[in-house]
């Protein structure tokens, strides 16, 4: 096997994985914990109890918590004391709004562009989806769902469209992840994604854009309706 083969399979098959950090470590943990609603939106979060309690010093707990600023995750008071977010549902239907538009370019783009295998692949994601659906648990039919939009915007082999996503995306994990839990809804959301799948595998680049921006409407649909259940179930 001459240098240039053996270089390029161990690019394949041997590449080592860098390992996550401390704070990537902290914000994972912290991330479930949030999506989960084991910290309730607007709850404070005291660094040093909170440290104390993941195991890390406080450098790399701030640094968990800023990838969770960035996310929307977080966000701090006049004081720079940290909490859970709680957005309002219009601040979240703008950010939807945006990511709806990004995700339909994507999915118009990736009609023109994407291999037949990446949309193989994107199909394959739907597959588990469905054949899943019964099992899964939420957070493990989030991660899968997440996993089939981002297959999507990828395929679409536009670098500037794909960091957009994924920023305007890191703002929207826990407004995705509500509305992705609702067990009653995940008919919806399959039958959603199949229309998708019809429309990007058919090359429709109209109808792929519509299908996306379509879904993602319907997410800002679903967090209302969370909204107003939870406003009744206080009165």
């Amino acid at each position: 096997m001459s240098n240039g083969d053996w270089l390029d399979t161990l690019k394949e098959q041997g590449a080592v994985k860098p390992r996550r950090s401390l704070a990537e470590e902290a914000a994972e943990t912290l991330r479930e914990f949030i999506l989960l609603e084991k910290l309730a939106p607007g709850t404070a979060i005291p660094e040093r109890d909170l440290a104390t309690a993941l195991g890390v010093s406080r450098t790399p707990l701030r640094e968990a918590l800023r990838l969770l600023e960035i996310e929307g995750l977080v966000e701090y008071s006049a004081t720079r004391r940290p909490r859970v977010a709680d957005p309002s549902l219009s601040e979240l239907t703008q950010y939807i709004s945006v990511l709806g538009a990004l995700e339909g370019l994507a999915g118009e783009t990736a009609c023109e562009v994407a291999t037949d295998s990446e949309i193989a692949e994107i199909a394959k994601l739907g597959q588990e989806m469905a054949k899943r659906s019964d099992q899964l648990e939420p957070l493990d039919f989030f991660q899968l769902n997440m996993a089939f939009h981002a297959a999507i915007v990828e395929a679409s082999q536009n670098e500037p469209l794909i960091e957009t996503h994924r920023q305007y995306n890191a703002r929207l994990w826990r407004a995705r992840f509500l509305s992705s839990r609702q067990v009653d809804r995940r008919d919806n959301t399959l039958a959603q994604h199949d229309d998708i799948l019809d429309a990007l595998k058919k090359r429709d680049a109209t109808a792929t854009r519509r299908a996306l921006r379509d879904h993602l409407q319907s997410t800002i649909t679903n967090i209302a309706r969370i909204r107003e259940d939870a406003a009744d179930s206080e009165e």
